[in-house]
């Protein structure tokens, strides 16, 4: 996906989410490669991320608070500090991804790979991680 219709997207998303629902439009990127993409900080709180491909994109900071990830790929993807509570990872691949810090408060991690994820401080309270697989995983100070 181009940048600027990227911009285009998160902007419209932004009006949406300001206006509670009345403007703008909910992002809607199902399927969309974002490989490589620089969304950090970005506010995608409830977007659809469902089967994007978000691998080894930048999303240090972002807001992805209740939002459609389900078989995303995330592989190698920096979450560092990102807020992911209420999200919904089912079946996403997160091998190798950078989640130190983030919050997972709530999440649907079932059946999500997480192996070799650097989860070091993240919050995990409340996520459901049934069938996740966390080999080689750095869990060190992840509370729970």
């Amino acid at each position: 996906m181009e940048q600027k219709q990227l911009a285009q997207i998160l902007a419209a998303h932004l009006v949406w989410l300001i206006s509670e629902n009345k403007f703008g439009e909910k992002a809607n990127l199902e399927g969309a490669d974002l490989r490589d993409a620089n969304l950090e900080g970005a506010d995608l709180e409830h977007a659809n991320l469902q089967g994007a491909d978000l691998g080894d994109s930048d999303l240090d900071g972002a807001n992805l608070r209740s939002a459609i990830l389900r078989g995303a790929n995330l592989e190698g993807a920096q979450l560092e500090g990102a807020n992911l509570e209420y999200a919904n990872l089912e079946g996403a691949n997160l091998e190798g991804a950078n989640l130190r810090n983030t919050r997972l408060f709530s999440a649907k991690l079932t059946g999500a790979n997480l192996r070799k994820a650097d989860l070091e401080g993240a919050h995990l309270q409340g996520a459901l991680l049934f069938d996740a697989n966390l080999e080689g995983a750095n869990i060190k100070g992840v509370t729970r």
